[in-house]
């Protein structure tokens, strides 16, 4: 597969370089990481601001490779991440630029670009953890409305989402994968109850979701009744397979900041810490080479990634966990202790990477079955 860039798509990177030095030291100070109505507002201008320039698409009414090129330069710019709107731009929004009908793509679609709704993701459940299939949440049909019952956890910014791409059991007599249905539910439906969770990282972008007869129109469901399962797959394919580009840019800087500092205080002198310095660089040097692969073989089928992308979760999970380990061996035991530090935070988050998206045992499972053909378990 050719990993090089067109000359098109050089000329597309340099025009967006161009923007951003311009754009960039316009924006307002960036608000307190615990102040989620101040960074709703912040992300939302962002995305205003990318779509009054014609980037606000880029996520999903573009190429694979331009979307790979709008992801790094933009991290390398150190331009705000999508932060808010991470579940409409990545997860929810292409799944249904890929799956909706066109009146559903012309209602949800713009408001995302525009910088007018916040998403969050309803899919984990207390009882549903890595096995989601097995979710409880029932939607009843009554008529033109599915009456909703459950309890979703660890939903990702309830607490200021315009809507939930939300999971349900529409047939619970219905074989576990055979009776889910997706839908996109207004988070100020009568019913809703949102009680923020607070990471050990400090601030509350998870929530408890209780959803007590809530009433969603039929018109909501993406696909077809029943067949919520494929259209979660389509889903999680863009969690995996895309949605941690500019994660692994911000690593890999990371990382030469980590050399960096390591030379200035004498733990360069460390040959065991400088192996492993280097093959954290050749690790996070594979994995964008393995994201320029995913990308190019989602652009051959159609735009949305493949079963590939489990295999950049799970070592791109991993690698995470170790350079911040690598980190607190650089920096030392102060710096490790310092929780107002950047990269302590970074740490601590970096613990939910084998968790998050699909534990690593399940993206092993789908690498062992659907890329390797080996038989399911029994």
């Amino acid at each position: 597969m050719d990993l090089t860039y067109t000359p098109e798509e050089e000329a597309f990177r340099a025009r967006l370089r161009e923007w951003l030095a311009k754009a960039l030291p316009e924006l307002p100070a960036r608000p307190d990481p615990l102040d989620w109505p101040g960074r709703r507002a912040y992300d939302l201008g962002w995305q205003r601001r990318l779509y009054d320039a014609g980037y606000g698409s880029l996520h999903w009414d573009a190429s694979p490779t331009q979307r790979l090129i709008f992801l790094e330069e933009t991290e390398l710019a150190g331009a705000p991440y999508v932060g808010a709107n991470f579940v409409g731009l990545l997860h929810a929004g292409p799944t249904i630029a890929a799956e909706g009908t066109d009146e559903q793509r012309a209602r949800w679609l713009p408001p995302i670009l525009r910088g007018e709704a916040v998403w969050c993701q309803g899919f984990s459940e207390p009882d549903a953890g890595s096995d989601l299939a097995s979710l409880r949440t029932r939607a009843v049909r009554d008529g033109d409305h599915y009456v909703i019952t459950g309890q979703k956890t660890w939903t990702s910014h309830a607490e200021i989402a315009d809507w939930c791409e939300l999971l349900v059991r529409t047939d619970p007599a219905a074989p576990r994968h055979r009776g889910i249905s997706w839908l996109a539910m207004p988070m100020d439906t009568p019913g809703i109850t949102v009680r923020p969770l607070r990471t050990l990282a400090g601030p509350a972008e998870f929530a408890e979701v209780f959803l007590d007869e809530v009433r969603v129109p039929v018109a909501n469901r993406v696909g077809a009744e029943h067949d919520g399962w494929r259209v979660t797959m389509v889903t999680l394919s863009f969690e995996r397979g895309t949605a941690f580009v500019g994660e692994v840019v911000a690593c890999r800087r990371t990382l030469g900041r980590l050399a960096r500092t390591a030379r200035a205080n004498g733990r360069w002198d460390d040959p065991v810490l400088r192996r492993r310095l280097g093959r954290l660089n050749a690790e996070f040097t594979a994995l964008w080479r393995l994201i320029q692969w995913n990308v190019g073989a989602a652009g051959a089928a159609g735009g949305v990634p493949g079963a590939g992308g489990s295999v950049f979760k799970l070592r791109y999970s991993q690698a995470r966990q170790e350079l911040y380990d690598t980190a607190a061996e650089v920096l030392g035991a102060p710096g490790a202790l310092d929780a107002d530090q950047e990269w302590t935070a970074a740490r601590l988050s970096s613990l939910s990477y084998t968790i998050a998206a699909g534990t690593s045992q399940i993206q092993r499972d789908i690498i062992a079955e659907r890329l390797l053909g080996l038989p399911k378990g029994r």
